[in-house]
């Protein structure tokens, strides 16, 4: 436990920022799984569901959540799956 109030106040911050970040991805992932299971039965909303995840990982990149390369990795991967799922 820390002694010093300003590394009590980062205590405080950083739980709430962790909180904050916990929330994020797991919005992402259930976004990510909701797309992944649209392409996958070739639903009609499956396009609208892969740009909601998209704009999803666009919005985690931007928070640092998740690095640029693994965020245009994602999209990547999404996009081919659409695509599949259209032809």
């Amino acid at each position: 436990m820390p002694n010093i109030k300003s590394a009590k106040k980062r205590v405080k911050v950083i739980k709430a920022k962790t909180a904050q970040n916990k929330m994020v991805k797991s919005n992402l992932k259930t976004v990510l799984k909701k797309a992944d299971a649209a392409t996958s039965a070739k639903a009609p909303e499956s396009e609208a569901a892969v740009r909601a995840a998209i704009k999803a990982v666009d919005r985690a990149c931007a928070k640092g959540l998740m690095h640029k390369n693994c965020a245009a990795r994602k999209k990547s991967q999404l996009a081919k799956k659409l695509n599949a799922a259209k032809a």
